[in-house]
């Protein structure tokens, strides 16, 4: 029997169940009055038929509320007056906690799946707080008696709490209303009406119970906080609300946030201000990619008309070039700016004594709270023979005033692809080698192999599913020795430089983390809760020391988070909000992304449906000669809203933010179709994608009579 059967099935059974409840005018044999006349009779038949009464009684009483009929507070009573209080207490509690369950699983079994899935963005936010917090709701809810007994069984059933959960808080939380309405039972001949029951005083002695378990989680969280932080002695005062350590992405934001409040802060760094992105990752890599770009249009000359065009240049040049660019951005990043801004900034190496003190140049500061923003360095494969040469990381490239002859890039991530099509434009001969069996292992496999064959045709040599085993030097002689995943065979790269783009390690050493008992995760980075907290309740970490995203726009927003968390969090915390992350990795053509791709829905086991729209029909990327690439969309089958998206193509990491904007706020590819973008340019392709969406989805047969419509006007 399908569901489709077993739904028709207990819908039917719930129709049949009220259409006999009034038509054979049962609602009043549970009415109030109803059990007042015949009180007397109930008892004589108990006494008589006692294991029986109570079997009739329990299975009307589930019946009732599996049915959520009317008259459960009348059977209660009915309870309290046949069976006494220990006895009828027990009876009614399992009967109408079954019958609350039934209730509970019908409505999921019946309507859950529809409303999770029609109103799947506004209840987000609602099933995170049951996840995390149901049965603290749930028991609440149980408690306070003015919420509808049935409601709440309908309700609950349309959210992801467990079943057991609900039948257990529910069994424990109607507790003390069942003792009151069996205890009224006990008195039937003094209670007038059911309404009597609960006065004002007794429904808000409820609602202070139902507010005891929170009450009690934060007295636990008071407790666990002092039990963590009664081996550090606390100091009278404080130099500082908050010390922020690394001057990177996320230091500088936490900083900037924190004296825009007013608050003491103080900044330390042992290297530059400005962290990796200003210094040796974002400025100087898409500095870098930018004067490539150049080249490879020269290259390409006659795609513009042109018979030929060349380009005279020193790479010692260029990157002077970078250079200069990030002398031009450093202001922004400076010691003078932030010192403006109310910031103390402290130029020296942090050591953390305490979660109150941090010793920096000699000197000991107090601080309330303390973020860790010292980001992470660049991951060292252990490659025997690594040793034997001067190896390059995405952190002293920077340093190179000659072009390596040939370049040999080990890893296939962001790092590794952009800076090997950089290089290679720039001449030299570059080999590409990653383990993986694709580049860009995080995309899906058609994004990988675009970007492939685009690298191939540029002339660099693209190794993936190759295991680096070893580096021998002979002389001046460089060779790595890495092994074929799909045959074990060995494969021999000649090298001149090796820039090792392996990923990334947070920089958590170093500092006296490991002397506190900082936890940290299995990848290395300091482990975090929701509001960005780390094992010592006032430290918090933000950026790529913390993750999981290790971007330079993850750890800005990061840095909010643990900013006000630190300043203001005994009063509100806040949770990070990871729901729409973006990326792009800037090769040629860009490749970006937001949300979900094919690869992540499979391996959750997401139903969706792909949109697929080619640049190479859109009218600017033809005029701009840049007509390839692609747009896809995932959406919810059968409807608009989107799941993730992936842009290939020139400028994909600036298309990509209409499609942030959408899933940020719950805007669906209708809405997109339906505004008006400017002609000509690249930024039609978010439109001409969700045209293609639409397109595919015309109602042929409704079609077909507008057809046939419009033919017989044209014979009128």
């Amino acid at each position: 029997m399908n569901n489709k059967v077993i739904k028709i099935l207990i819908i039917g059974i719930f129709i049949l169940g009220f259409v006999l409840f009034f038509a054979f005018d049962l609602h009043h044999l549970v009415s109030f009055e109803n059990l007042k006349a015949r009180q007397a009779s109930l008892e004589k038949f108990y006494a008589a038929n006692t294991f029986l009464t109570i079997v009739i009684y329990a299975g009307a009483y589930i019946i009732i509320t599996g049915l959520s009929l009317p008259g459960a507070a009348v059977m209660t009573l009915a309870g309290g007056a046949l069976f006494g209080l220990p006895a009828g207490t027990v009876i009614v509690s399992f009967a109408s906690s079954i019958g609350a369950t039934l209730a509970f699983l019908a409505a999921r079994f019946l309507l859950k799946d529809y409303i999770q899935d029609r109103f799947a963005d506004r209840l987000r936010k609602i099933n995170e707080g049951i996840e995390n917090d149901g049965p603290f709701y749930l028991f609440t809810l149980r408690l306070v008696p003015v919420f509808p007994f049935f409601v709440i069984n309908v309700v609950m059933g349309l959210t992801p709490i467990k079943a057991g959960m609900f039948y257990i808080v529910s069994q424990v939380g109607m507790l003390p209303g069942t003792l009151v309405y069996i205890n009224a039972g006990t008195q039937l001949a003094q209670v007038k009406t059911p309404s009597g029951i609960l006065s004002p005083a007794l429904i808000a002695s409820f609602a202070l119970l139902g507010v005891f378990p929170w009450i009690a989680r934060a007295f636990t969280n008071v407790l666990k906080k002092r039990r963590v932080m009664a081996k550090f002695r606390k100091p009278s005062r404080f130099d500082y609300n908050l010390v922020v350590i690394g001057a990177g992405s996320a230091g500088l934001v936490t900083s900037y946030i924190a004296a825009t409040v007013k608050a003491g802060v103080a900044l330390i760094e042992k290297d530059k201000m400005g962290g990796d992105c200003l210094n040796t990752g974002c400025v100087p890599s898409k500095s870098l990619i930018r004067s490539a770009k150049m080249l490879s249009y020269a290259k390409r000359a006659k795609e513009f008309g042109f018979e030929r065009a060349r380009v005279d240049f020193q790479f010692s040049d260029v990157m002077a070039r970078v250079e200069n660019i990030i002398k031009k951005i450093a202001p922004n990043d400076s010691v003078e700016r932030y010192t403006q801004l109310g910031v103390d900034c402290i130029s020296g190496e942090a050591q953390i004594i305490s979660p109150y003190e941090i010793e920096v140049n000699g000197k000991t500061i107090t601080t309330r709270s303390i973020v860790v923003a010292t980001g992470a360095g660049p991951r060292i494969p252990p490659i025997p023979g690594l040793d034997q040469v001067a190896y390059l990381t995405s952190d002293t490239v920077w340093g190179l005033r000659q072009l390596p002859r040939r370049l040999l890039v080990v890893g296939g991530g962001p790092i590794g692809c952009e800076l090997s099509q950089a290089f290679a434009r720039l001449g030299a001969q570059v080999t590409q080698v990653g383990r993986a069996p694709r580049i860009m292992g995080r995309e899906d496999e058609d994004v990988a192999d675009f970007i492939k064959a685009i690298f191939t045709k540029e002339g660099i040599r693209v190794l993936t599913g190759h295991k680096t085993k070893e580096i021998r030097v002979d002389g001046d002689r460089k060779t790595l020795i890495c092994t074929r995943n799909s045959d074990k065979q060995d494969v021999a790269v000649e090298f001149d430089a090796i820039l090792l783009a392996t990923g990334r390690a947070a920089n958590t050493r170093g500092m006296g983390l490991e002397k506190l008992g900082v936890a940290l995760n299995p990848d290395g980075t300091i482990k975090t809760n929701k509001w960005l907290q780390t094992s010592i309740p006032n430290m918090y970490a933000a950026g790529d020391v913390a993750g999981p995203y290790q971007f330079t726009h993850v750890a800005s927003h990061q840095a909010w988070y643990a900013c006000v968390n630190a300043l203001f969090g005994d009063f509100k915390k806040f949770k990070a909000d990871y729901r729409v992350i973006p990326w792009s990795t800037f090769t040629d053509p860009e490749v970006a992304r937001v949300g979900m791709n094919e690869t992540d829905c499979l391996a959750a086991n997401i139903p969706y449906e792909v949109t697929r729209y080619n640049i190479d029909d859109l009218d600017r990327a033809i005029a701009d000669a840049e007509a390839h690439g692609f747009v896809k969309v995932l959406t919810v089958p059968r409807k608009d809203r989107i799941l993730g998206v992936t842009i290939v193509g020139a400028h994909a990491g600036d298309l990509i933010h209409e499609f942030i904007l959408a899933m940020k706020y719950n805007i669906g590819l209708n809405k997109i179709l339906g505004t008006i973008h400017i002609y000509p340019t690249l930024a039609e392709s978010g439109r001409s994608a969700a045209g293609a969406w639409k397109r595919a989805r015309m109602p042929e047969t409704a079609l077909g009579f507008v057809e046939r419509y419009l033919a017989w006007q044209r014979k009128k």
